[in-house]
């Protein structure tokens, strides 16, 4: 460590004493749970639309689907995927697949076959548990050339009776004949399988990144990861035991993995889960269960914000509400905090250091940087050291620009059975995250972009991250995303795409003329094209990928 002082982690005088306080976490989630068990055993667990499902019953239908996947024999270690939505039956069959030892692999509902093709393949996966429309639909035929022998599906209208057609718009089919039911298995009352628990130094969960640059890769979580993280969290936030959290983010991202279920359990809370984002869903929600806390991209906001129905009392009950997974404009902090009371609070982290290692404290609001205009994404933890690194590996001064780098408890051992890409993303167990920002002398981190998304034009580096920034200011626009295209002259140019706000109309000449009277020459977009919807990953983040290749 050279003498730019990241070591002396200069962020923590801006953490309570509470803070900065040492976490001890329980070993795993399993763990957690049957501590709110022990305590709070008629509290519901988990709220879905109607339906509540209260933390005795929870633990006692998981155990029953433990005792079924050992039974059909599932090993200790053998890896599970899970494809569903939002839902009690993710949750049920998480747990059951953790209490018999398993290593579990989330796996998004809106994969395709060859993409799911992938994930079980290289988990070499052994159980499957999704939906029984997706198993009808295309699963049947991709499980069939993969290592799966064991199959659970469910239909997730079931666990309430509201059925709202906004998310919940399919039917309820007879259950396969090649499958178990979920629910039918959870309800069987089987005993939990002795000694199949999990350790903390277990791998809990194997993430497939979302795949922004080459095939997806295996980040192994271990349930030790998960923990630490969900216990600051819990530490973090004045929530008092029992609150709800609501499943903003997907339960399959490790956002809401860990931010959501994770702390929620450890906080013997409430998770509410509302299938899949849907503004007015998720509006119905807040009104409905009073939340305390919510976590999701800021494109999720947007959409909340936009919303002809939302009013601050959608609102009034959350205590955090927190932004991660995707960019946060300064300009949306302020217009969501002007038009509904919260403020929205920064966050950063990737899969491989399980969901956070940076956030704004409660007591504190992120600084924005004078120079760019970029919003803070919070400072790290007690236990955790970011430092800034050059292409060499070594230190940069505060405020001077690099890639990020990461060491704490919540950086994982590495990928599923690829020791090159570990060593290399890895060097000594610290996770260099390909993202390029700065730490300001008080220890305030600030994300400039993907170092694979840096426009070269006529020589100028310009970062997306700055022109979308500028664009979020304008009132007519709702999204936007800026990639550098092909040009004969400059190498390469600026090009913005943008979604509008409802009921707004701009011409492209005149966002681009906007743009222009508050950048510099190089860096305004010469194109702008105004598209319905941004393509997003599952937990909100714009693929600018998508964008720059659109025929694919």
């Amino acid at each position: 460590m050279t003498a730019s002082g990241y070591a002396a982690r200069p962020w923590l005088h801006l953490l309570s004493e509470a803070q900065r306080a040492p976490v001890h976490p329980p070993a795993s989630v399993v763990h957690a749970l049957r501590a709110a068990v022990a305590r709070t055993p008629e509290h519901t667990a988990l709220a879905y639309f109607d339906g509540r499902i209260d933390y005795r019953e929870t633990d006692a239908l998981s155990d029953s689907v433990a005792g079924h996947l050992a039974s059909r024999g599932l090993r200790r270690g053998d890896r599970v995927a899970i494809m569903l939505q939002n839902s009690p039956q993710f949750v049920l069959a998480l747990l059951g697949a953790w209490k018999a030892g398993a290593t579990v692999v989330p796996v998004n509902p809106m994969y395709k076959s060859a993409e799911v093709a992938h994930v079980l393949a290289d988990a070499e996966v052994t159980a499957l548990v999704c939906a029984d429309r997706s198993w009808e639909a295309f699963l049947r035929g991709t499980v069939a050339a993969s290592p799966v022998r064991i199959v659970l599906t469910t239909c997730e209208r079931d666990l309430q009776t509201r059925d709202d057609p906004r998310v919940l718009a399919f039917d309820r089919l007879p259950v396969p004949a090649d499958t178990d039911d979920l629910l039918a298995v959870a309800r069987r009352g089987l005993p939990l399988p002795a000694e199949r628990g999990p350790a903390a130094e277990d791998v809990a969960l194997i993430s497939y990144t979302s795949g922004t640059s080459g095939r997806p890769k295996g980040a192994m979580n271990t349930h030790a990861n998960i923990m630490v993280n969900a216990e600051r969290q819990r530490a973090g936030h004045p929530l008092a035991p029992g609150a709800g959290y609501f499943a903003l983010a997907p339960l399959f991202h490790i956002t809401g993995m860990v931010c959501e279920l994770a702390a929620c359990f450890a906080n013997a809370g409430t998770l509410v889960l509302a299938y899949r984002f849907h503004p007015g869903v998720v509006l119905d929600a807040f009104a409905e269960h009073r939340p305390a806390y919510t976590v999701g991209p800021s494109t999720a906001f947007m959409a909340l914000a936009a919303h002809p129905d939302a009013t601050p009392g959608h609102f009034d009950s959350f205590q955090v509400i927190s932004s991660g997974g995707a960019p946060l404009p300064p300009a949306l902090v302020e217009k969501f905090r002007a038009g509904f009371g919260p403020y929205l609070r920064n966050g950063y982290g990737l899969t491989e250091c399980t969901a956070p290692c940076a956030s704004v404290p409660h007591q504190r609001e992120a600084p924005v940087d004078p120079a760019s205009g970029t919003l803070s994404v919070g400072v790290p933890g007690p236990d955790t050291v970011v430092r800034i690194v050059d292409e060499a590996g070594e230190d940069v001064p505060f405020g001077e620009q690099g890639e990020i780098a990461v060491r704490g408890p919540q950086v994982v051992p590495g990928y599923w059975r690829l020791p090159e890409a570990t060593g290399e993303a890895f060097p000594d167990g610290e996770l260099r995250t390909g993202d390029i920002g700065f730490m300001d002398r008080d220890g305030w981190l600030y994300v400039v972009d993907r170092k694979k998304d840096m426009i070269n034009a006529s020589g100028f580096k310009v970062w997306p991250r700055e022109v979308e920034d500028v664009l979020y200011t304008h009132p007519a626009v709702r999204e936007a995303a800026v990639v550098g295209v092909p040009d004969a002259y400059r190498g390469e140019s600026v090009k913005a795409y943008v979604s509008l706000r409802p009921g707004t109309s701009v011409e492209p000449a005149e966002l681009a003329a906007y743009c222009a009277e508050r950048l510099a020459a190089y860096k305004y977009p010469r194109e702008v094209e105004i598209l319905g919807e941004l393509p997003k990953t599952a937990s909100g983040k714009i693929l600018r990928r998508e964008l720059r290749s659109p025929s694919g």
